[in-house]
């Protein structure tokens, strides 16, 4: 928000509850703007109660998805709860113009990376920035939260309606976090098509070879050629892979199987996201469409329960229908729990072990997701390295120089790790890794036999300290603008 207001601002992102009352008790703030995902609310309660102990001449205003919950004016004490795109509306009640262009904030995509019980790379291999292009999405799937917060189906709020304008905006982050590779915060980039291209020309023109992590629906990737994702620098792809049966406009006449394999063949990641427990699922039936969801083989695989979110039409549908879960508590309402509505066919307490299994089978059969991906990659690296666009070569070679520098170690751990608990899957490892160090070269065979077996080590360390995963908070993050000199005693 920082960059689109005029006003004196600051930004304290996940802060302790210490530091949060330190600051409230330094800044001296007019206004105290909260915004939270629902599963926070009993934070945001919190929140409100401090700032009117410690900072209680204050305007409290609260925004994000939360304000998407019933009946929350009577939850928090809040002087306003805004609902939907938040930089309009706070411009219009500052009394600033609402129509001045958007200029981009300059954010980094990850922190605390982690992979085989050691701190990753900074920025987890490639550091990239966020972009934002728009918020909402016209699809309208009756389960989305983002699609309902920004105005349904149909709806949406472009912050940079030209390729051109978005270009900009990537530079300005490229320049100042050093980065060529970029996460874009869209639900369906890809679905417009002229911005999409107009970027392309910007990046040809610049001879950027940046490379774009994206959020797309199978029919958006239809109006495209591979060609055109190449040269775009799509290099990962979040697509739905609802279900075979389903309804959902944005899967409709695509064999997404046969996308997912073409896409991997070009060297572009995907991350297929399944919904468990949908209103045509029943116990018959869900094991043959999660091994379905499987089948695909995608690099990254997420799986969630079918879940009515306050603000969405299919929390509003199990309302009229008296469906709801009233012993629900709203911390729980994220889709890795247990249904939050009466199913059907499958009751609350099958919910979570379907899901369970889910993840553990993808697992099993696919192996992990590190591995899937080097296979990607190195199918891009075979591909493009010596492609004519120097660009498309460009991203390519760099996409060698990280499997030449580490992945093979990585795998030598995995493939050692799962010996025993899972031989097939090593034995798969096992072929790959030393396909890669023929093509590699004796360096990345070096590499991999000397770095390998303390990543094994760190792995089997990590397994026995966190049986049940380390829990990673996140980090701390405070900036100003606009700051008057010399107001409030933080820096």
């Amino acid at each position: 928000m920082t960059p689109r207001i005029s006003a004196p601002c600051a930004v304290l992102d996940f802060p302790t509850r210490e530091r949060f009352i330190e600051e409230l008790k330094t800044g001296q703030y007019d206004i105290v703007g909260i915004s939270s995902i629902i599963v926070n609310v009993g934070k945001v309660r919190e929140m409100c109660r401090l700032v009117r102990e410690h900072a209680p001449d204050a305007t409290v205003l609260v925004g994000g998805h939360v304000a998407a919950i019933p009946g929350l004016q009577h939850m928090i004490d809040a002087d306003h709860i805004v609902k939907g795109e938040g930089v309009a509306w706070f411009r219009a009640f500052l009394g600033e113009p609402t129509d001045r262009p958007i200029s981009h904030p300059v954010i980094p995509s990850s922190f605390g990376f982690r992979v085989l019980g050691l701190p990753g790379p900074k920025g987890g291999g490639s550091p990239a920035a966020t972009i934002i292009p728009s918020v909402g999405c016209p699809m309208g799937c009756n389960f989305c939260t983002t699609s309902a917060f920004f105005g349904g189906k149909g709806k949406v709020t472009n912050f940079f309606e030209k390729g051109a304008e978005l270009f900009h905006a990537m530079c300005d982050a490229e320049h100042t976090l050093g980065v060529k590779s970029f996460f874009v915060m869209d639900e369906n980039f890809l679905l417009y098509k002229e911005r999409a291209m107009e970027l392309l020309e910007q990046m040809k023109e610049k001879k950027k070879a940046w490379s774009l992590y994206v959020f797309s629906s199978a029919n958006a990737l239809a109006k495209y050629t591979m060609r055109e994702l190449v040269e775009l620098g799509v290099s990962w792809v979040w697509m739905g892979l609802e279900s075979p049966k389903n309804e959902y406009q944005k899967l409709k006449g695509t064999d997404t199987v046969a996308l997912t394999k073409e896409l991997q063949s070009h060297g572009i990641g995907v991350l297929g996201s399944t919904i468990v427990g949908m209103e045509h699922h029943t116990p018959e039936n869900i094991v043959s469409e999660i091994e379905h969801a499987v089948s695909h083989e995608t690099d990254f695989h997420q799986f969630m329960l079918y879940t009515p979110v306050p603000g969405t039409p299919l929390y509003q549908q199990m309302v009229d229908e008296g469906r709801l879960l009233p012993d629900t508590d709203l911390a729980d309402i994220h889709g890795q729990d247990h249904f939050n509505f009466q199913h059907a066919a499958i009751s609350r307490e099958q919910s979570k072990p379907l899901l369970d299994w889910a993840f553990r089978l993808d697992y099993e059969k696919n192996g992990p997701s590190i591995y899937r991906l080097a296979k990607t990659m190195m199918e891009g690296w075979r591909r493009y390295r010596n492609d004519p666009d120097p660009r498309v070569r460009a991203r390519a070679r760099a996409g060698g120089r990280e499997l030449r520098h580490g992945y093979g170690a990585a795998l030598f751990a995995m493939e050692k790790y799962l010996r025993k608990s899972n031989e097939d899957v090593s034995v798969k490892i096992r072929a790959f890794r030393r396909d890669m160090e023929r093509e590699m070269g004796h360096f990345t065979r070096w590499v991999d036999r000397a770095v390998g077996p303390v990543l094994l080590w760190t792995a089997r360390r990590d397994a026995r300290k966190f049986p049940r995963g380390q829990q990673v908070e996140p980090m701390t993050f405070f900036e100003r603008r606009n700051w008057p000199e010399g107001l409030g005693a933080r820096g």
